[in-house]
Parts: C-alpha cells; sequence; structure tokens
C-alpha cells in the first residue's frame, strides 16, 4: 500500500444501475430506458464518509447499461486498469458497473489484469435516485474493500449486499432483489460488514491475475465464442449456424453434467472435426461437467463447473494462446 495514511484508490464509472436516475422515488424499472445517469464524481459526492477511507482519484469511462458492455470494452478496461495499477500511482481499484453483465466483466478482469492489488467491481440493483437504494453502500463498500490489504491477491472481487465474492464464482441469480450476487454452495468469500470490518474466511484456490498466463493488453479483439443452449427436443440448427459462421470457439449448455440431445451431439462432434473448440458446460447453476469416455473419444472439452457465460470467457482468452485440445482442457481445470 502507499505510504500515506490512506491507500489510493481509483473509481472507474461505466454507467448502470447504480449510476441510474429514475423519474421518481419509486422508479425501479423504467431509469435504464430514460438513460439519465450520474457521473462517478456525482456517485462519490453521496457518501462522504468514503474519503475518510482512502485518498479517491476518479474518472468515467463509459456511461451505459451493462448490456452494451462486452469484449471491446473488456480490453479497453484491462488496458486501463493494468496501467493505473502498474505506474503506482494506485493501491486499488473500483469499478462501478450495470448488473446484467457485471458477472462476465468481472471475470474477464480477473483473469487478465497481471497485478496482486485489489480490484473490486461493484453495482446496485435499485438506482440511487429510488428509496431504499443499495448503490450508495455498495460503492462505500467496495471501496473500503478496495482499501483493505486483505484483499491484495485474491483476484477481482464483487462486492454487493455487504458480500465478498471472487468474480470466478459469482452470478446474478434474481432479477431484482438485493441480495441477487450468489455462489451457489461454493459460498462467497467474506463480508464488508456493519461495523467497519472487511472480513475474509476464505481464498479463491484457482489461477487468476498475477498468476494468468492470459496478457491481452496487446490485443485489439478477442477471439468469437458463441453459446447455445440446450432444450428438450433440440436438434442441431443452431450448431450449425456457428460452423458456417466460423466462430473460433463453442459453448454449448447442456442437461445436468453435459448431455444433450443425440443429433445436437452429433453436430457438436462435427463442429470438433472442423477445428472449432466445443466446450460442454451445464444450465444447471452447480456442479460440474466431467470427462466420459463418448465425450474423450468425439475430442469434447468439458467446463467443469463454470456456467456458460463464464466459460466462455475463458475459451476467449484461452484461445489467445493456444487451441491444442488437452492444453485447453488443462486451463479449465486450473482457472
Amino acid at each position: 500500500m502507499s505510504d500515506s495514511s490512506n491507500p489510493r484508490i481509483h473509481v472507474i464509472g461505466t454507467g448502470g444501475t447504480i449510476a441510474g436516475i429514475g423519474l421518481n422515488q419509486l422508479d425501479y424499472t423504467q431509469y435504464a430506458e430514460v438513460g439519465k445517469k450520474f457521473t462517478i464524481e456525482e456517485s462519490i459526492s453521496r457518501i462522504p464518509e468514503a474519503h475518510t477511507i482512502a485518498d479517491l482519484s476518479s474518472e468515467n469511462m463509459i456511461s451505459v447499461g451493462s448490456p452494451a458492455i462486452g469484449p471491446a470494452e473488456w480490453l479497453d478496461m484491462n488496458k486501463r486498469i493494468n496501467t493505473l495499477l502498474d505506474s503506482n500511482s494506485v493501491d486499488g481499484i473500483v469499478v462501478t458497473h450495470g448488473t446484467a453483465t457485471l458477472e462476465e466483466t468481472a471475470y474477464f478482469l480477473h483473469l487478465t489484469i497481471q497485478n496482486k492489488k485489489p480490484v473490486i467491481v461493484t453495482g446496485a440493483m435499485r438506482p440511487p435516485t429510488s428509496y431504499g437504494t443499495d448503490a450508495d453502500l455498495n460503492l462505500l463498500d467496495a471501496i473500503r474493500v478496495a482499501a483493505s490489504p486483505n484483499a491484495v491477491g485474491k483476484g477481482v472481487l464483487t462486492i454487493l449486499n455487504n458480500e465478498i465474492h471472487s468474480a470466478r464464482d459469482v452470478y446474478k441469480a434474481n432479477t431484482l432483489r438485493v441480495e441477487t450476487f450468489r455462489a451457489n454452495e461454493l459460498g462467497f468469500l467474506g463480508y464488508a460488514d456493519s461495523d467497519g470490518e472487511v472480513l475474509f474466511y476464505r481464498a479463491p484456490t484457482r489461477k487468476h491475475t498475477v498468476f494468468s498466463d492470459f496478457d491481452v493488453r496487446k490485443l485489439d479483439e478477442l477471439p468469437r465464442v458463441d453459446i447455445v443452449y440446450a432444450y428438450a427436443g433440440s436438434d442441431d440448427m443452431l450448431i450449425e449456424a456457428v460452423r458456417k459462421n466460423n466462430s473460433d470457439g463453442l459453448i454449448v449448455s447442456g442437461f445436468g453434467s453435459g448431455t444433450l440431445p443425440p443429433t445436437m451431439m452429433d453436430a457438436a462432434a462435427r463442429a470438433t472435426k472442423d477445428g472449432i473448440p466445443v466446450v460442454l458446460a451445464s444450465r444447471s447453476t452447480a456442479g460440474r461437467t466431467v470427462i466420459t469416455p463418448r465425450i474423450s473419444k468425439l475430442e469434447l472439452l468439458v467446463a467443469d463447473n463454470l456456467h456458460p457465460q463464464k466459460a466462455r470467457i475463458l475459451l476467449m482468452v484461452a484461445l489467445t494462446i493456444t487451441k491444442d485440445r488437452k492444453l485447453l482442457q488443462q486451463m479449465f481445470a486450473e482457472y
């Protein structure tokens, strides 16, 4: 940390509900369509107590709803955050973000930030202009976690509703509730608690950040990876469309531990023969997809316990290094 009395925390605003300006104090749903947003400086001004925790700086990187954030914006964030952390001008980063794709941005940064310093991603489920907003406390908690020496070396973290999650495991589980971000049976890592303490009870064990092989700072684009969802009666149409579109990789969200309808499995095998890496994930919200003799024979990959949207991100960055099937499968076991 810095030699000053307070750690230096830089807050990057990207928009989302946490910055949303509603029509009135009962507007919990229309604010996104209105499109008006606070700047990150205005958001910080709502929590003056944050200045007793950290020496704050800030910037508005973009101001959009998170459905508009994808690989191009991830690469921009990666370059900016790595530059800031490498400059030794900051001790930690907070990113404010819409909740729709927050888990995906956080996981991409978790895999590609090349520094041990804390990077905390937060958002809100209720805009700051509404009754019962969680925006102010979530931002304050994010600054508290970013300023905590206990957060160093734990990879990219998220915090909403006082709960600290690893970016690898967290996902949005409810469309409207403030306790939406969950990590299933594996649990969250700790709390930014009511007495001001930042407490960790668990730590991530999979590779991340400074331990990661994925340095994408020099890239202008990422490989294209698509997701196809299995359902009762699904056939080969969507996988064939992906094959014809020359995608670089494919995630298939299957039943249970990765099973598929027969025609869909055959199409996945054809895509693999075309040289498209195909990873079987599960549409279930918990548990692993596992290698079986048939899956091995068809040269398909499995996502371990990553949700399809997280498996897509890992495959995207993995393909910047290799297309070797054994190496790709090893990465799904390590990250």
